[in-house]
């Protein structure tokens, strides 16, 4: 038990950051947040409002999280980091060098600082994303921590988060968590995006599980404030989890766009049309597991309504919306952004031929999709292109495993974790394409790593929790660029099980980035 803690954090002026921030000013025991900020014009006003309210309980360090340096004198003398800073889309889909110098650079600097403290090292909390999982539909609405990590194409944020985590995992920290965020709705939404073809990606028919800003600033709060205290189990370190709103917050994109653009007197069949959106390459899911951290942390207290109703009532302009014609506004707000370099319809209109694949298969089916909502099967509705299906049923979590949802991670998960043995190893292995290389393993030691073949013949070390438990493998062959999911699903049955829900088994392409960072993709 600690009655005074320094709390380290990255992302302090991001979304998160700025409600966990906030929240564990709440805390007597919280002495002192040490926040690592850029030296840009908004984050030195944010930065001025926060010493303004906290006066010397917040320290600010202008500098890079690239910078090992400013990596260092950040985690010096903290009991806890909290590591929430990344590079987001749509900001990520322009800015692949930032992107990758803050989620994949960025954490193994930070990682190494504390591993430098040897037996001094603060406790080490990874926020990590759902957009690892990648894409998912009805076939496989649901998932958990364990299921394959599978970057959408051309998603350099996903891409570069799957690095950054792999890193803690295989790290010497004495003492981490990953936690695994979901789409998060927070007040900076909806205007993010009118600025960017982003909004264009979300499949209508895309399960996802939301979570309001606040409520993961209450899980971060209440995680210090249970550990510093002495009250959280030892068995919550070095584990992953997914952080999610639960029940009341599982809906798809359709639902999404649906109660966004209600407090405007609007719909998604008002104020959009079926051909505007990406058929696939999405990510999100609803989780199976969210209930693991709430259990720990009891932090769900919004949904969705509660987002919607809040945001109503701080802006007024949305309110003044409604006296315009739904015609009016999705001619001056939505239809404008279709021409943006990241909406879809631009990438059909350029023939981008890497792009259109990723995002809608081929050519035919853009062709194909229905200008009018009485064509389009949604999965909100319980329509489906070739049936229908019970929505509510779909999203009842008690019914999971019975309605085929419960993805197989290739090892028998009905052994306790302290039976698992060499031989859960090799099957472990064979599922996802490979071997196991070490012919012994201590029973029930998730942590001494082991070495491990993938079938190209990479050979690599990473322990039992990171491959069965997190959903890792290959550091070589699955951690893209190149996107090679076409190829590697034709010999992994772990990947193979989710992928083929979104793509044929005819299907060879890998895709890329060239040198001026165009998509590209090529038959093998």
């Amino acid at each position: 038990m600690k009655d005074k803690v320094v709390v380290a954090m990255t992302g302090a002026s991001g979304n998160m950051g700025m409600e966990t921030l906030s929240q564990l000013m709440e805390l007597d025991r919280v002495v002192r947040v040490k926040a690592l900020l850029l030296n840009e014009r908004r984050e030195r006003r944010y930065a001025r409002a926060v010493r303004k309210k906290y006066k010397d309980r917040v320290q600010i360090i202008f500098g890079n999280i690239a910078d090992m340096e400013k990596c260092r004198e950040l985690v010096k003398d903290a009991d806890y980091v909290l590591h929430l800073a990344a590079v987001i889309p749509p900001m990520a889909d322009h800015y692949p060098k930032e992107t990758d110098d803050c989620n994949r650079l960025g954490t193994i600097n930070l990682v190494n600082a504390v591993q430098e403290l040897g037996d001094k090292q603060p406790k080490f909390v990874h926020i990590s994303t759902v957009a690892i999982y990648g894409n998912r539909n009805y076939k496989h609405p649901w998932g958990r921590v364990g299921d394959p990590l599978i970057s959408s194409v051309y998603d350099e944020y996903s891409a570069s988060k799957i690095k950054g985590e792999r890193y803690v995992l295989d790290s010497d920290l004495a003492c981490w968590a990953v936690l695994r965020q979901t789409g998060m709705l927070h007040s900076r939404m909806l205007t993010n995006n009118m600025k960017d073809g982003l909004m264009f990606h979300t499949c209508f028919n895309a399960p996802i599980e939301w979570v309001t800003a606040r409520d993961s600033g209450r899980l971060l709060k209440n995680l210090v404030e249970k550990d510093a205290s002495g009250q959280l189990d030892e068995k919550f370190w070095k584990k992953c989890y997914n952080i999610g709103g639960g029940a009341r917050n599982r809906v798809t994109g359709y639902d999404t766009f649906d109660q966004g653009f209600e407090i405007i007197g609007g719909s998604t069949e008002k104020f959009m049309k079926p051909q505007w959106n990406s058929l696939r390459n999405f990510h999100c899911m609803w989780f199976e597991d969210s209930d693991v951290l709430n259990d720990y942390f009891d932090f769900q207290k919004e949904d969705i309504k509660d987002y919607w109703t809040e945001i109503l009532k701080k802006h007024s302009y949305y309110r003044v919306a409604k006296l315009f014609p739904a015609g009016l506004i999705r001619k001056l707000a939505i239809e404008r952004l279709l021409k943006d370099e990241n909406a879809p319809r631009k990438w059909i209109a350029s023939d981008d031929a890497g792009k259109v694949r990723a995002f809608f298969g081929s050519p035919e089916n853009v062709t194909n999709m229905p200008e009018d909502w009485s064509k389009f099967p949604v999965l909100a509705k319980g329509q489906l292109a070739d049936g229908s299906i019970d929505y509510d049923e779909m999203r009842n979590l008690e019914h999971v495993k019975e309605n085929g949802y419960h993805l197989n991670h290739g090892y028998d998960e009905t052994k306790p974790d302290s039976e698992l043995d060499i031989e859960d190893m090799r099957d472990a292995a064979a599922f996802r394409g490979g071997r196991c290389l070490s012919e012994s393993m201590t029973k029930g030691d998730l942590y001494t790593k082991l070495e491990w073949e993938c079938h190209d013949g990479h050979r690599f070390f990473a322990s039992p929790y990171t491959v069965l438990k997190a959903g890792h493998w290959c550091p070589t062959c699955c951690q893209p660029q190149p996107w090679d999911y076409d190829r590697l699903s034709k010999f992994m049955p772990f990947y193979a099980q989710v992928w083929y829900d979104t793509h044929a088994k005819g299907e060879n392409r890998t895709y890329w980035y060239d040198r001026e960072h165009k998509a590209r993709f090529t038959k093998f």
